[in-house]
């Protein structure tokens, strides 16, 4: 009997199914959601007593959290899948290549925003779960169909990109304080000089899918390159009134004002020169100066 028929069928199948199993991490993004991921936990730990924490409780955060952040991403990519088509960068994603079909991926997201709202809503509290399904909301619904539109864009992706520490904070004090405003306060303040860099960075790309990113129409201009630098200097007074109210110790100040003031000059050479290399150290710089300005927050945390 010939069975080569049928082994040619398995393994198809099989190889289909490890494509869309590689094709599902990559929707979900891994690198960008566990940055998302540890400014949630952040947030969490700037709210607690460190005697208080249990770590099954902190799992359970980060999982829902987590679940809900791969659905804004696969929404988000189903939103953009022509736009994804036509980036060099983006063409490969799992719906431009057909790989998962806009079906699957809507039920997918579907499931895991359930998934992760249930999570949040029954072990920590449902202003926590709640705020979590509206960073989704703002994120795939408003955000994303913004970015070919208007460069305000930007501004509409600061408020759900802001959202985690308020998210960490509200899962375990099951309330919004001044504190926690405080902490979605810089990193909302931080959003702008980050995603305007990247946006200058892979302009050529952005543009092919027409999306304004930049705050300027004309794109990387001195106006572009002076907003930078405006909010990043923002930062340095901001980065403060942690310890204005109290949350930390007097010794972070110092820290603050060196990250902070560090970031903000990083981005002057842009202002002079506005060549790709500039934007890229902004960009870098970027990536650096929320995760140590949040470490040195919790390492000096009263």
């Amino acid at each position: 009997m010939d069975n080569s028929s049928t082994l040619d069928t398995t393994t198809y199948s099989d190889n289909s199914l490890s494509l869309k199993l590689k094709g599902y991490i990559t929707m979900f993004k891994l690198r960008l959601s566990l940055t998302v991921a540890f400014s949630g936990i952040f947030g969490y730990l700037m709210g607690t007593n460190w005697s208080l924490i249990d770590p099954l409780h902190v799992f359970l955060f980060l999982l829902g959290s987590l679940l809900i952040v791969f659905s804004s991403n696969i929404l988000n990519q189903i939103y953009e899948k022509n736009s994804d088509a036509l980036m060099g960068r983006t063409a490969s994603r799992p719906l431009p290549q057909g790989i998962i079909t806009v079906k699957e991926a809507y039920f997918s997201s579907l499931i895991l925003a359930v998934a992760g709202f249930i999570l949040l809503a029954f072990f920590t509290n449902l202003l926590a779960a709640s705020l979590s399904i509206l960073s989704l909301i703002l994120y795939a619904f408003v955000y994303t169909p913004l970015k070919p539109v208007t460069s305000f864009s930007v501004l509409a992706g600061a408020f759900p990109g802001a959202l985690p520490p308020l998210i960490g904070w509200s899962a375990v004090t099951g309330s919004i304080s001044q504190e926690a405003l405080i902490l979605f306060g810089i990193q909302f303040i931080w959003q702008f000089p980050h995603f305007w860099a990247i946006a200058w960075v892979c302009d050529d790309d952005y543009s092919k899918a027409k999306f304004k990113m930049l705050p300027s129409n004309s794109g990387k201009n001195a106006f572009s390159a002076l907003q930078i630098s405006i909010y990043s200097f923002l930062l340095i007074p901001i980065s403060l009134l942690p310890a204005i109210f109290e949350m930390v110790s007097d010794t972070y100040v110092w820290f603050a004002i060196f990250l902070s003031t560090a970031f903000a000059l990083a981005t002057v050479p842009l202002l002079l020169d506005r060549r790709k290399k500039y934007a890229l150290i902004i960009m870098f710089a970027s990536f650096f100066y929320l995760p140590l300005l949040q470490t040195s927050l919790l390492i000096f945390k009263l």
